[in-house]
């Protein structure tokens, strides 16, 4: 009796059996609050990429959205996300400053200080630029009302709070007190403080509000994308900040979790050729020159300060700035007064 053909039948059928429970690693990542449109375009070139390697042990990318600072704050309250996307460095710090979920040398284990893309703040304005907006110091002008994130919800909020006042102090480096009076009346001109950099976009283009909405360039040019009758104009100040965009993976979570070579190779494929032509094409920066140059019709040439150089770093911006009771709050104070 020929019995090969069950045989056949019956292997294929354990072979289907193990298959069907091989169970599909799940990586997080926890993402700042306008990344969505990148890493829907960047998840499933990376997780092919996985899956050609690693047939046995498929791979799912899950994304988590919101305000930066508000994000950080989720995963030391208990989120088990695996990596993280940051457009700050704080956010990332703190989870090591409070959480111990980092080592303190984090920005050290990838290259650029850990950041793989940056960006930098732009204007989006109505059509015909009716306010007449150019630079920074345009947007204290009587009259002109101005949307962006909370620095106190937002990295990107932040990004934009520095930036002003970075152009302010260049423009003023010898008097303390004209920064100060500028960045009143910046924040007098404030219509909406929205959470995180998503909202800020609903109130400008949804809801109609304000003549300047502020973002980083690579959201500007996602919206004047997306509503191309609206016929909105980009503005790239040519004084501005260099904002990073730090990742890490998340130590103690990837290592209970069994995701630790998955979740470093994620961020390094963030440095890979594909992934950073990916990130010019959403209006991103690489410190990839020849990209850069690739690409120069899409960013204006600007001249970036750093945070380091202009402010004394984070920690000191963090306690001069956004703490409670800090320059912000006080200059908030006083221009709505």
């Amino acid at each position: 009796m020929d019995l090969s053909g069950k045989k056949w039948a019956g292997a294929a059928l354990l072979s289907l059996a193990f298959v069907s429970t091989v169970q599909a690693t799940t990586l997080l990542n926890c993402s700042y609050d306008v990344s969505r449109e990148l890493f829907s375009a960047l998840n499933p070139l990376f997780e092919k990429q996985w899956d050609q390697a690693h047939p046995d042990d498929p791979l799912i990318l899950r994304q988590s959205h919101g305000g930066s600072s508000r994000q950080a704050l989720t995963i030391l309250q208990g989120l088990r996300a695996d990596v993280v996307t940051y457009n700050q460095v704080p956010d990332v710090q703190i989870l090591h400053d409070k959480g111990h979920l980092i080592p303190a040398d984090w920005q050290q284990r990838l290259p650029d200080n850990s950041s793989p893309f940056y960006s930098t703040m732009a204007f989006l304005v109505r059509k015909g630029n009716p306010k007449h907006i150019h630079q920074w110091a345009d947007l204290t002008q009587p009259g002109v009302s101005l949307v962006f994130p909370n620095p106190k919800t937002s990295g990107n909020g932040r990004y934009t709070w520095l930036a002003a006042l970075g152009a302010a102090e260049k423009a003023d480096s010898n008097d303390p007190a004209k920064p100060r009076a500028f960045m009143t009346r910046f924040i007098r001109n404030v219509a909406v403080l929205d959470t995180g950099g998503r909202g800020a976009t609903t109130t400008f283009a949804e809801r109609g509000i304000g003549d300047v909405l502020i973002s980083f360039e690579s959201e500007i040019n996602t919206i004047r994308q997306q509503y191309p009758d609206a016929g909105y104009e980009v503005i790239v100040p040519r004084t501005n900040i260099l904002a990073e965009f730090p990742v890490t993976w998340i130590d103690k979570n990837v290592a209970e979790q069994g995701h630790t070579a998955a979740a470093k190779a994620y961020l390094n494929f963030l440095y890979s050729p594909a992934a950073q032509k990916v990130l010019t094409r959403f209006y991103y920066r690489v410190n990839n020159p020849q990209l850069m140059s690739e690409n120069k019709a899409r960013f204006p040439e600007v001249t970036l300060f750093r945070v380091e150089e202009q402010f004394g770093g984070w920690e000191q911006v963090m306690k001069t700035q956004f703490a409670t009771g800090g320059e912000f709050d006080q200059l908030q104070s006083a221009g709505h007064k």
